[in-house]
């Protein structure tokens, strides 16, 4: 079985798949507007989030994920468990039933969705109250920081129900929490919550409900008032810490301080 050709959804269709994009100066402001669905995640929803980082303008510095409603996101649509799935899309059965690089294909297109976030001009930020659970605890991960409520509930799902978490979540949380607790938590779905997401570094910080959009912007606006160019230098630096040697690390710090000094000097290259 052939699946459908994934089309990029133009701008005026993101909110009625469930994501709005605002944008003041530097500052961009993505949220998950189906609260009476609690935000469920569709594949139409995944083209939306895709499309939104394709169309992001080159001014935004920081990107603020946020959610309406109770929960921030209650996962995956349940419907594209059903036989008839989702209409206009491919269930499960149906993609399981695709040839090997027609399935693979498929869950590539899936995951645009979760991975530009942490693309390198930009510092994002995921503001979680409520549930966030398997697409949505993923979503979460695939922001730089997160900031939650005190009523926050993490949960990876996917294995519960024979799954594996595929939308590219798996990276940042073992990076966050450690390979054992991250075993754990996926392969129990049990809840987490906001107490020891901070405690294990797999939150920024949590705040009383109410404080949650304020604390999310007090973030955004202290990360705008750095230099833009030392952020992301800085950024560069510490994503690629894991995968270098102490003293490589130390050559990548010559390396870009040398940039940053020059820059401000303004000595060309």
């Amino acid at each position: 079985m052939t699946a459908p050709v994934s089309t990029p959804l133009p701008p005026d269709s993101w909110e009625e798949v469930g994501v709005r994009l605002e944008v003041e100066g530097e500052l961009a402001t993505v949220t998950l507007c189906h609260p009476n669905r609690r935000n469920a995640q569709t594949p139409a929803m995944w083209r939306a989030l895709a499309a939104v980082g394709r169309e992001l303008p080159g001014t935004v510095r920081v990107v603020l994920l946020r959610a309406e409603g109770v929960s921030f996101s209650a996962g995956l649509d349940r419907a594209m468990f059903n036989p008839e799935g989702i209409p206009g899309e491919l269930g499960f059965a149906a993609l399981a039933a695709s040839a090997d690089d027609e399935l693979d294909a498929a869950i590539a297109t899936f995951q645009e969705a979760f991975t530009w976030w942490r693309r390198p001009d930009v510092i994002t930020i995921a503001a979680v109250q409520g549930h966030a659970v398997g697409a949505g605890f993923q979503l979460a991960l695939a922001c730089d920081l997160r900031v939650c409520a005190e009523d926050a509930q993490f949960s990876m799902r996917e294995t519960s129900l024979g799954l594996v978490p595929d939308l590219a979540g798996t990276k940042p949380l073992t990076d966050l929490v450690g390979y054992g607790r991250a075993l754990e938590i996926c392969a129990t779905g049990r809840w987490v919550g906001a107490a020891e997401a901070v405690a294990s570094g797999l939150a920024n910080l949590a705040v009383p409900n109410g404080e949650l959009d304020a604390a999310a912007r007090d973030l955004a606006a202290a990360l705008l008032a750095a230099p833009r160019n030392a952020v992301i230098e800085t950024k560069a630096l510490l994503r690629g810490a894991g995968d270098r040697t102490y003293d490589e690390q130390r050559r990548a710090e010559r390396a870009a301080q040398a940039r940053r000094l020059r820059d401000l000097a303004g000595i060309g290259d």
